[in-house]
Protein backbone atom coordinates (compact mmCIF):
# COMPACT_ATOMS: atom_id res chain seq x y z
CA UNK A 1 0.00 0.00 0.00
CA UNK A 2 1.16 3.51 -0.69
CA UNK A 3 1.83 5.10 2.59
CA UNK A 4 1.13 8.51 1.07
CA UNK A 5 -2.23 7.35 0.30
CA UNK A 6 -5.09 7.25 3.05
CA UNK A 7 -8.22 4.40 2.12
CA UNK A 8 -10.66 5.30 4.13
CA UNK A 9 -12.06 1.59 4.10
CA UNK A 10 -8.93 0.48 5.33
CA UNK A 11 -9.21 3.42 8.28
CA UNK A 12 -12.30 2.76 9.09
CA UNK A 13 -11.69 -0.80 9.60
CA UNK A 14 -8.83 -0.36 11.89
CA UNK A 15 -11.44 2.04 13.85
CA UNK A 16 -11.59 5.38 12.39
CA UNK A 17 -14.49 6.85 12.24
CA UNK A 18 -15.16 9.15 9.58
CA UNK A 19 -18.11 11.72 8.81
CA UNK A 20 -19.35 10.02 5.97
CA UNK A 21 -18.74 6.33 5.80
CA UNK A 22 -17.41 4.76 2.68
CA UNK A 23 -19.15 2.55 1.25
CA UNK A 24 -19.06 -0.60 -1.30
CA UNK A 25 -21.84 -3.36 -1.86
CA UNK A 26 -21.26 -7.36 -1.65
CA UNK A 27 -21.46 -8.52 -5.61
CA UNK A 28 -21.24 -5.14 -6.43
CA UNK A 29 -20.06 -6.69 -9.66
CA UNK A 30 -22.72 -8.59 -10.98
CA UNK A 31 -26.23 -9.22 -13.11
CA UNK A 32 -27.42 -6.26 -12.54
CA UNK A 33 -25.02 -4.17 -14.47
CA UNK A 34 -25.82 -4.59 -18.44
CA UNK A 35 -22.03 -3.97 -18.83
CA UNK A 36 -21.40 -6.80 -16.60
CA UNK A 37 -23.90 -9.43 -18.45
CA UNK A 38 -21.83 -8.25 -21.84
CA UNK A 39 -18.45 -9.40 -20.30
CA UNK A 40 -19.80 -12.41 -19.25
CA UNK A 41 -21.16 -13.30 -21.87
CA UNK A 42 -18.11 -13.10 -23.93
CA UNK A 43 -16.06 -14.80 -21.28
CA UNK A 44 -18.07 -18.24 -21.97
CA UNK A 45 -18.27 -19.51 -18.30
CA UNK A 46 -18.73 -18.40 -15.07
CA UNK A 47 -15.18 -20.03 -14.08
CA UNK A 48 -13.68 -18.51 -17.39
CA UNK A 49 -14.75 -15.05 -16.38
CA UNK A 50 -13.40 -16.20 -12.99
CA UNK A 51 -9.91 -17.09 -14.06
CA UNK A 52 -9.26 -14.93 -17.05
CA UNK A 53 -7.77 -11.86 -15.72
CA UNK A 54 -8.97 -9.70 -18.77
CA UNK A 55 -12.15 -10.45 -17.87
CA UNK A 56 -11.63 -10.71 -13.70
CA UNK A 57 -10.52 -7.35 -13.93
CA UNK A 58 -12.81 -5.63 -16.16
CA UNK A 59 -15.96 -6.49 -14.37
CA UNK A 60 -14.33 -5.59 -10.97
CA UNK A 61 -13.36 -2.22 -12.04
CA UNK A 62 -16.81 -2.08 -13.87
CA UNK A 63 -18.89 -0.67 -10.37
CA UNK A 64 -15.66 1.57 -9.66
CA UNK A 65 -16.27 3.49 -12.88
CA UNK A 66 -20.20 4.00 -12.34
CA UNK A 67 -20.10 4.56 -9.07
CA UNK A 68 -17.04 5.46 -7.68
CA UNK A 69 -17.12 3.10 -4.29
CA UNK A 70 -14.93 3.26 -1.64
CA UNK A 71 -13.66 -0.26 -1.86
CA UNK A 72 -13.15 -2.45 -4.97
CA UNK A 73 -13.88 -6.68 -4.03
CA UNK A 74 -11.47 -9.00 -6.23
CA UNK A 75 -13.60 -10.71 -8.88
CA UNK A 76 -13.77 -14.42 -8.14
CA UNK A 77 -15.98 -16.94 -6.69
CA UNK A 78 -15.07 -18.89 -3.05
CA UNK A 79 -15.52 -22.33 -4.64
CA UNK A 80 -12.17 -21.77 -6.63
CA UNK A 81 -10.44 -23.07 -3.35
CA UNK A 82 -11.76 -26.42 -3.67
CA UNK A 83 -11.35 -26.48 -6.97
CA UNK A 84 -7.59 -25.53 -7.22
CA UNK A 85 -7.65 -28.46 -4.82
CA UNK A 86 -8.34 -30.74 -7.73
CA UNK A 87 -12.72 -30.65 -7.16
CA UNK A 88 -14.75 -30.90 -10.28
CA UNK A 89 -16.17 -27.59 -10.35
CA UNK A 90 -19.05 -25.81 -13.03
CA UNK A 91 -21.73 -23.56 -13.01
CA UNK A 92 -25.22 -24.29 -14.83
CA UNK A 93 -27.38 -21.47 -15.17
CA UNK A 94 -30.42 -21.25 -12.60
CA UNK A 95 -28.48 -24.11 -10.74
CA UNK A 96 -25.63 -22.41 -9.65
CA UNK A 97 -22.32 -24.38 -8.64
CA UNK A 98 -22.27 -27.93 -9.27
CA UNK A 99 -19.56 -30.53 -7.81
CA UNK A 100 -18.96 -34.19 -7.57
CA UNK A 101 -20.00 -34.75 -3.27
CA UNK A 102 -16.91 -35.78 -1.56
CA UNK A 103 -16.60 -38.52 0.39
CA UNK A 104 -15.43 -39.23 3.84
CA UNK A 105 -12.59 -41.53 2.15
CA UNK A 106 -11.62 -38.93 -0.10
CA UNK A 107 -10.43 -36.38 2.09
CA UNK A 108 -7.09 -37.89 3.02
CA UNK A 109 -6.23 -37.86 -0.34
CA UNK A 110 -7.17 -34.35 -1.56
CA UNK A 111 -4.18 -32.95 -3.93
CA UNK A 112 -2.77 -29.85 -2.63
CA UNK A 113 0.78 -29.98 -5.04
CA UNK A 114 -0.93 -27.42 -7.66
CA UNK A 115 -2.61 -25.49 -5.55
CA UNK A 116 -0.61 -22.33 -6.38
CA UNK A 117 -0.44 -22.42 -9.97
CA UNK A 118 -4.00 -22.93 -10.37
CA UNK A 119 -4.89 -19.65 -8.32
CA UNK A 120 -2.40 -18.22 -10.51
CA UNK A 121 -5.08 -15.84 -12.87
CA UNK A 122 -6.46 -15.04 -9.70
CA UNK A 123 -3.03 -13.42 -8.11
CA UNK A 124 -2.44 -11.67 -11.95
CA UNK A 125 -5.99 -10.27 -11.64
CA UNK A 126 -5.23 -8.38 -7.88
CA UNK A 127 -1.61 -7.38 -8.97
CA UNK A 128 -3.18 -5.76 -12.47
CA UNK A 129 -6.20 -4.15 -9.93
CA UNK A 130 -4.05 -2.40 -7.92
CA UNK A 131 -2.36 -0.82 -10.63
CA UNK A 132 -5.15 0.38 -12.39
CA UNK A 133 -7.63 1.34 -9.77
CA UNK A 134 -7.93 4.53 -8.75
CA UNK A 135 -5.32 5.35 -5.27
CA UNK A 136 -7.48 6.23 -2.98
CA UNK A 137 -9.70 3.35 -3.91
CA UNK A 138 -9.43 0.30 -1.29
CA UNK A 139 -8.81 -3.33 -3.02
CA UNK A 140 -10.29 -6.20 -0.87
CA UNK A 141 -9.48 -9.96 -1.07
CA UNK A 142 -11.62 -12.52 0.20
CA UNK A 143 -12.06 -16.22 0.51
CA UNK A 144 -15.24 -18.70 1.43
CA UNK A 145 -15.17 -20.03 5.58
CA UNK A 146 -13.98 -23.40 5.61
CA UNK A 147 -17.32 -24.13 6.79
CA UNK A 148 -19.22 -22.71 4.55
CA UNK A 149 -16.77 -24.21 1.06
CA UNK A 150 -16.95 -27.52 3.08
CA UNK A 151 -20.53 -27.69 2.50
CA UNK A 152 -20.56 -27.34 -0.82
CA UNK A 153 -17.84 -29.87 -1.32
CA UNK A 154 -19.88 -32.68 0.62
CA UNK A 155 -23.54 -31.74 -0.74
CA UNK A 156 -22.26 -31.35 -4.62
CA UNK A 157 -24.62 -27.98 -4.57
CA UNK A 158 -26.30 -25.31 -2.85
CA UNK A 159 -29.08 -26.74 -0.60
CA UNK A 160 -31.51 -24.48 2.36
CA UNK A 161 -30.03 -25.34 5.28
CA UNK A 162 -26.95 -27.57 4.36
CA UNK A 163 -28.28 -30.79 6.09
CA UNK A 164 -26.22 -32.70 4.13
CA UNK A 165 -22.75 -31.17 5.30
CA UNK A 166 -24.57 -31.08 9.01
CA UNK A 167 -25.07 -34.74 9.08
CA UNK A 168 -21.63 -35.44 7.50
CA UNK A 169 -20.26 -33.92 10.57
CA UNK A 170 -21.79 -35.54 12.94
CA UNK A 171 -21.23 -39.09 11.10
CA UNK A 172 -17.78 -38.52 10.42
CA UNK A 173 -16.25 -35.76 12.96
CA UNK A 174 -12.61 -36.68 12.28
CA UNK A 175 -13.45 -36.30 8.73
CA UNK A 176 -14.76 -32.94 8.96
CA UNK A 177 -12.27 -31.92 11.54
CA UNK A 178 -9.19 -32.84 8.52
CA UNK A 179 -11.50 -31.08 5.78
CA UNK A 180 -11.71 -28.07 7.30
CA UNK A 181 -8.54 -27.84 8.57
CA UNK A 182 -6.88 -28.22 5.47
CA UNK A 183 -9.47 -25.29 3.87
CA UNK A 184 -8.49 -22.94 6.85
CA UNK A 185 -4.74 -23.78 5.86
CA UNK A 186 -4.88 -23.40 2.02
CA UNK A 187 -7.35 -20.16 3.00
CA UNK A 188 -5.08 -18.53 4.73
CA UNK A 189 -2.73 -19.68 1.97
CA UNK A 190 -4.62 -17.90 -0.96
CA UNK A 191 -5.43 -14.36 1.11
CA UNK A 192 -1.61 -14.41 1.79
CA UNK A 193 -0.97 -14.25 -1.52
CA UNK A 194 -3.81 -11.94 -2.61
CA UNK A 195 -2.19 -9.44 -0.14
CA UNK A 196 1.20 -10.09 -1.10
CA UNK A 197 -0.52 -9.27 -4.79
CA UNK A 198 -2.10 -6.16 -3.90
CA UNK A 199 -4.99 -6.27 -1.76
CA UNK A 200 -5.27 -3.94 1.25
CA UNK A 201 -8.30 -6.11 3.35
CA UNK A 202 -9.58 -9.12 2.99
CA UNK A 203 -12.81 -10.93 3.80
CA UNK A 204 -13.72 -14.12 5.26
CA UNK A 205 -17.46 -15.31 3.93
CA UNK A 206 -18.83 -17.35 5.92
CA UNK A 207 -22.88 -17.39 4.34
CA UNK A 208 -23.99 -20.40 6.30
CA UNK A 209 -22.53 -20.15 9.45
CA UNK A 210 -26.49 -19.47 10.39
CA UNK A 211 -27.52 -23.29 10.12
CA UNK A 212 -25.70 -24.80 13.02
CA UNK A 213 -26.13 -24.96 16.74
CA UNK A 214 -23.73 -24.17 19.84
CA UNK A 215 -21.43 -26.61 19.77
CA UNK A 216 -21.37 -26.91 15.79
CA UNK A 217 -20.95 -23.48 15.43
CA UNK A 218 -17.57 -22.92 17.80
CA UNK A 219 -16.22 -25.86 16.23
CA UNK A 220 -17.23 -25.65 12.81
CA UNK A 221 -17.21 -22.21 12.42
CA UNK A 222 -15.53 -20.17 14.45
CA UNK A 223 -12.00 -22.39 15.12
CA UNK A 224 -11.65 -22.34 10.90
CA UNK A 225 -11.63 -18.75 10.77
CA UNK A 226 -9.52 -18.07 13.64
CA UNK A 227 -7.25 -20.25 12.46
CA UNK A 228 -7.11 -18.65 9.18
CA UNK A 229 -6.99 -15.05 11.03
CA UNK A 230 -3.97 -16.65 12.99
CA UNK A 231 -2.11 -17.78 9.97
CA UNK A 232 -2.89 -14.26 7.96
CA UNK A 233 -2.35 -12.29 11.14
CA UNK A 234 1.30 -13.33 11.52
CA UNK A 235 2.66 -12.35 8.16
CA UNK A 236 0.47 -9.05 7.93
CA UNK A 237 -0.71 -8.16 11.33
CA UNK A 238 -1.29 -4.56 10.02
CA UNK A 239 -4.50 -6.06 7.28
CA UNK A 240 -7.87 -5.83 8.46
CA UNK A 241 -9.94 -8.47 8.04
CA UNK A 242 -13.75 -8.65 7.72
CA UNK A 243 -15.17 -11.04 9.06
CA UNK A 244 -18.97 -12.14 7.50
CA UNK A 245 -20.72 -15.21 9.94
CA UNK A 246 -23.97 -14.50 8.03
CA UNK A 247 -27.12 -15.71 10.52
CA UNK A 248 -24.91 -15.89 13.48
CA UNK A 249 -27.46 -14.11 15.69
CA UNK A 250 -26.48 -13.62 19.03
CA UNK A 251 -23.36 -15.19 18.49
CA UNK A 252 -21.88 -12.22 16.59
CA UNK A 253 -21.18 -10.47 20.29
CA UNK A 254 -18.84 -12.93 20.62
CA UNK A 255 -16.96 -13.75 17.12
CA UNK A 256 -14.93 -10.99 17.03
CA UNK A 257 -13.21 -11.62 20.25
CA UNK A 258 -12.74 -15.87 19.25
CA UNK A 259 -11.53 -15.67 15.85
CA UNK A 260 -9.45 -12.47 16.02
CA UNK A 261 -11.17 -10.67 12.84
CA UNK A 262 -10.87 -6.53 12.64
CA UNK A 263 -13.91 -5.81 11.99
CA UNK A 264 -18.10 -7.68 11.60
CA UNK A 265 -19.64 -7.88 8.54
CA UNK A 266 -23.29 -7.62 9.50
CA UNK A 267 -26.44 -9.06 7.89
CA UNK A 268 -29.32 -7.48 7.85
CA UNK A 269 -31.16 -9.67 10.06
CA UNK A 270 -28.72 -8.19 13.20
CA UNK A 271 -30.54 -5.58 15.29
CA UNK A 272 -29.40 -2.04 15.45
CA UNK A 273 -29.18 -2.06 19.27
CA UNK A 274 -26.95 -5.35 18.73
CA UNK A 275 -24.77 -3.41 15.91
CA UNK A 276 -24.27 -0.21 18.04
CA UNK A 277 -22.77 -2.55 21.11
CA UNK A 278 -20.51 -4.68 18.67
CA UNK A 279 -19.64 -1.00 17.02
CA UNK A 280 -17.94 -0.48 20.29
CA UNK A 281 -15.38 -2.63 20.61
CA UNK A 282 -14.71 -1.95 16.32
CA UNK A 283 -15.39 -1.28 13.32
CA UNK A 284 -18.90 -3.19 11.63
CA UNK A 285 -19.76 -3.30 7.73
CA UNK A 286 -23.44 -3.41 6.44
CA UNK A 287 -26.59 -4.02 6.78
CA UNK A 288 -29.20 -3.25 4.66
CA UNK A 289 -31.63 -5.21 3.32
CA UNK A 290 -30.94 -5.67 -0.12
CA UNK A 291 -34.66 -5.89 -0.57
CA UNK A 292 -34.84 -2.62 0.14
CA UNK A 293 -32.47 -1.83 -2.65
CA UNK A 294 -34.61 -3.60 -4.98
CA UNK A 295 -37.63 -2.08 -3.65
CA UNK A 296 -36.25 1.13 -3.58
CA UNK A 297 -38.53 4.46 -2.54
CA UNK A 298 -39.19 5.52 1.41
CA UNK A 299 -38.78 1.59 2.10
CA UNK A 300 -34.81 2.36 1.06
CA UNK A 301 -34.29 6.07 2.62
CA UNK A 302 -36.06 4.71 5.86
CA UNK A 303 -33.35 1.66 5.44
CA UNK A 304 -30.35 3.42 4.87
CA UNK A 305 -31.67 6.50 7.35
CA UNK A 306 -31.56 3.98 10.31
CA UNK A 307 -28.49 2.22 9.36
CA UNK A 308 -26.89 5.63 9.54
CA UNK A 309 -28.58 7.08 12.44
CA UNK A 310 -27.39 4.31 14.70
CA UNK A 311 -24.29 3.56 13.07
CA UNK A 312 -22.76 6.80 10.80
CA UNK A 313 -20.91 8.73 13.89
CA UNK A 314 -18.75 5.18 14.94
CA UNK A 315 -16.58 3.44 12.15
CA UNK A 316 -19.10 1.79 9.79
CA UNK A 317 -18.30 0.61 6.16
CA UNK A 318 -22.13 1.18 4.80
CA UNK A 319 -23.21 -1.99 2.83
CA UNK A 320 -25.99 -4.45 2.11
CA UNK A 321 -26.42 -7.38 5.28
CA UNK A 322 -26.01 -9.82 2.20
CA UNK A 323 -24.96 -9.51 -1.82
CA UNK A 324 -27.08 -6.94 -4.21
CA UNK A 325 -29.46 -9.19 -5.97
CA UNK A 326 -29.86 -9.04 -10.32
CA UNK A 327 -33.20 -7.29 -10.22
CA UNK A 328 -32.07 -4.34 -8.54
CA UNK A 329 -32.62 -1.41 -10.80
CA UNK A 330 -29.21 1.18 -10.81
CA UNK A 331 -31.46 3.96 -9.84
CA UNK A 332 -31.88 2.79 -6.59
CA UNK A 333 -28.08 2.20 -5.99
CA UNK A 334 -27.66 5.69 -7.27
CA UNK A 335 -30.08 6.96 -4.83
CA UNK A 336 -28.55 5.01 -2.29
CA UNK A 337 -25.08 6.34 -2.53
CA UNK A 338 -26.55 9.96 -2.50
CA UNK A 339 -27.90 9.30 0.65
CA UNK A 340 -25.45 8.29 2.34
CA UNK A 341 -23.06 10.15 0.37
CA UNK A 342 -24.83 13.17 1.83
CA UNK A 343 -24.61 12.02 5.70
CA UNK A 344 -24.47 14.06 7.90
CA UNK A 345 -27.25 16.42 6.34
Amino acid sequence: MNPSVERRVVQVLKGKAEGTPPIWMMRQAGRYLPEYRATRTKAGSFLDLCYNPDFAVEVTLQPIRRFGFDASILFSDILVVPHALGRDLRFEEGRGPLMTPIQAAEIATIETDKFHVNLSPVYETVRRLRKELPAETTLIGFCGAPWTVATYMIAGHGTSDQAPARKFAYSHPKEMKALLDLLAKKSAEYLIRQIEAGADVIQIFDSWAGVLDQESFEQLCVQPVAEIVRRVAEVYPEVPIIAFPRGAGSRYSNYREATGATALGLDWTVPLSQARELQKIGAVQGNLDPMRLVAGGEALEKGVDAILQNLGSGPLVFNLGHGITPETPISHVEAMLKQVRSWPR
